[in-house]
Parts: C-alpha cells; sequence; structure tokens
C-alpha cells in the first residue's frame, strides 16, 4: 500500500507544477481535467500522509523497543498499542478509498420513474417517489429540472423523467436504479385491504457531447400535435417532438415545453443520457466477472425497496437493511439508506479485489 500511496504522491506533486505552468492556464481543456484530477486526490493525499507519519512513528517505537532503555520502553509501551490500532483504521480508510472510482459519479444525473404493475396506485406510487427524490435533492441544494411527464388526474405519473444537476449526483442516485414496491391500503380502497404496487427507477449518468457522438443521420425526428391539456396551443401547433435514434432503436418523445426547439432539446439530452448507458452496459457485460453482487447493478428486474406504509418501515433488500422511519425517508431523508448501500458496494469491491490480488 506505502508504493501506491507514494505514486499517489508523486502525480498529485507533478500536476501541482503543471497546473503553476502558464502554457496549461491557456489550454483550458487541459487546465480542466488537470484541476479536476488535482481535486479528486487532495483528499486521500491528505490521508496518506496521516498513514505514513504514523507509520514512520511506530517504525521509531519499534526500535526503542529493541533498545535497552528502560525509561524509553515504559513510554512507547503505552502509547504503540494506540498507534496500531489508528493504523489499522487508517489502512480500511485508505483501501476504500483506493477503490477505483466510477467516472460517472461526478457526473449530473437522468432519473426515469415509470408505474409498473397496480393500475392507478402504481402511478400514484410514482408520484409519491418522484416527490421523494425532489425533496432530496432540495436538500443537497441539487437543481431539479422537470424533463418529461405523463400526468393521470389523481397526483401520479405513468411516466417522469427529470434531471438532477449538482456535486456527485449520479454517485450518490445509481443505486436506485431497480423496482421500487409499495404495500399499503390505497385511498381508493373501501374495504380496507393492503394493495401491493411497483413502480421501477431508472438513473442515467447525464451524458455530454463528447460522451455520446450522434451523427445527424442516425436520427429521425418527427414533429405532431401535443396531447393532453393546454388548450389552443395543443390544437394549433405541431410542438411535440419524437426523435428516433435508428442504429439503436431507440425513442424519446417530448412534448412538454410549447417550443419545438425546447422539446427538441430535451429529447436529445434524453437519447444521449440513454445511449451512454447502453454504452456503458456493453462494456460492463464484456469485462464483468461472473458474480453475485452485493448491489443490485440496477436491472430493473430486480426488486430493491419495499415501502411498507401500515408498518412504518422501508427495506432495502440488497442489504437486508429495515429503517422503521418511512414518514421521513419519503419527505426526502434517504441519506442513511443510501449510505448504507454505497457502503456494502465499497466492501464488495474490496472483497473483489483482494481476491484477484
Amino acid at each position: 500500500m506505502i508504493n501506491k500511496l507514494q505514486e499517489i504522491q508523486q502525480r498529485f506533486d507533478e500536476i501541482s507544477g503543471e497546473l503553476a505552468n502558464p502554457d496549461v492556464v491557456t489550454n483550458q481543456e487541459k487546465y480542466r481535467k488537470l484541476t479536476k484530477e488535482h481535486k479528486d486526490l487532495i483528499p486521500i493525499v491528505e490521508k496518506s500522509k496521516e498513514y505514513l507519519q504514523l507509520v514512520k512513528r511506530i517504525s521509531e517505537d519499534v526500535e526503542i523497543l529493541n533498545s535497552s532503555d528502560k525509561e524509553l520502553k515504559e513510554l512507547v509501551n503505552e502509547e504503540i498499542e494506540d498507534l496500531r490500532a489508528r493504523e489499522e483504521l487508517l489502512q480500511e480508510e485508505l483501501k476504500v478509498m483506493l477503490i477505483p472510482k466510477d467516472p460517472n459519479d461526478d457526473k449530473n444525473a437522468i432519473v426515469e420513474i415509470r408505474a409498473g404493475t397496480g393500475g392507478d396506485e402504481a402511478a400514484i406510487f410514482a408520484g409519491d417517489l418522484y416527490r421523494m427524490y425532489v425533496r432530496y435533492a432540495e436538500r443537497k441544494h441539487w437543481k431539479i429540472e422537470e424533463l418529461s411527464a405523463n400526468v393521470i388526474g389523481i397526483g401520479g405519473f405513468k411516466e417522469v423523467i427529470f434531471s438532477l444537476s449538482g456535486q456527485n449526483v449520479y454517485g450518490t442516485m445509481k443505486f436506485e436504479s431497480g423496482v421500487h414496491r409499495v404495500q399499503r391500503v390505497p385511498l381508493t380502497e373501501t374495504s380496507g385491504r393492503i394493495h401491493t404496487s411497483a413502480a421501477t427507477v431508472a438513473v442515467f449518468p447525464e451524458a455530454e457531447d463528447v460522451d455520446v457522438e450522434i451523427e445527424p443521420g442516425d436520427l429521425r425526428i418527427d414533429t405532431y400535435r401535443a396531447s393532453g391539456a393546454g388548450g389552443q396551443h395543443v390544437n394549433k401547433v405541431e410542438s411535440a417532438i419524437r426523435i428516433t435514434h435508428i442504429p439503436s432503436g431507440l425513442v424519446v418523445t417530448c412534448q412538454d415545453e410549447k417550443s419545438q426547439h425546447k422539446n427538441k432539446a430535451k429529447a436529445l439530452k434524453i437519447l444521449r443520457s440513454r445511449l451512454l448507458a447502453m454504452k456503458q452496459a456493453e462494456h460492463e457485460a464484456e469485462i464483468a466477472a461472473q458474480r453475485r453482487s452485493l448491489v443490485s447493478t440496477g436491472d430493473r428486474s430486480a426488486k430493491i425497496k419495499t415501502y411498507n406504509f401500515p408498518q412504518g418501515r422501508v427495506t432495502d433488500h440488497r442489504i437486508n437493511l429495515t429503517l422503521y422511519k418511512l414518514e421521513y425517508v419519503m419527505q426526502g431523508d434517504l441519506d442513511e439508506l443510501i449510505e448504507a448501500v454505497k457502503t456494502a458496494h465499497n466492501m464488495d469491491q474490496l472483497q473483489s479485489s483482494s481476491h484477484r490480488s
């Protein structure tokens, strides 16, 4: 580990030198990449300095223990146990920090929520999930932009797509992908029976132009009149957009804006993110080891959570965690759940890397 930490320190020093070079400063693209890498390395550099200083102190204490100075030996015996305990703790922290970072973690995210089995109740639950994520995003001071919505008249969505922008959004939200199940008595239920419904959540890193190259000739763009509420505008103007990506067969529609141009921009934003997700899935399928992970890969067939309203609990099935604070969770208090899954994911990666090494 010490060799690895020294390599990181060396790279950090190299970047610091490059950032002071006027030629690099004038190259905006290179300067941006180096600044980001420099910022990402700061936490591990600081932690590694603390660790290396500790290792040096332990080494000095061991030397004293091997000496003939009885008075110093007594002093060292009192502190070396505490130092070794601190060393073990720092090693575990550094192991997690040395796990290769998902390059998409810093990206913004596109979130798609769709009603699953359960009819109107599933659509209402999809709306509840949407509002839960919006409240969570507000706590994180992220920017929220609704991109597309298929609303039903009782406060729910057949489908809603929105973007979240801010710090480490995708890295925080990516484990929300999967099937979310709800157990409760629907408002429309007169006999008081508990129903089980579901909604799917898909989280994609928001693609930048450099991530996915789309050839104009690969797109078929159709315009049509928007459906639903909207008055005269809906009936007279073909502002809705349908974009078909011919090579992949992906189809994206957007009709929320009155402007055809804005609808097209939103549809392309969604399309880019879906294409990036497809590209990633293909890459991961080629290189992924055939093993069971603690954390769902985001396959929509995987039931990841159950929200049980009569019992006031939410359960994450991937890590067997149940919290009896459903009311707070639905108000956007998601940190405990999300951090638990991220920790389990990190531990799983550590175990995998130790098996390979």
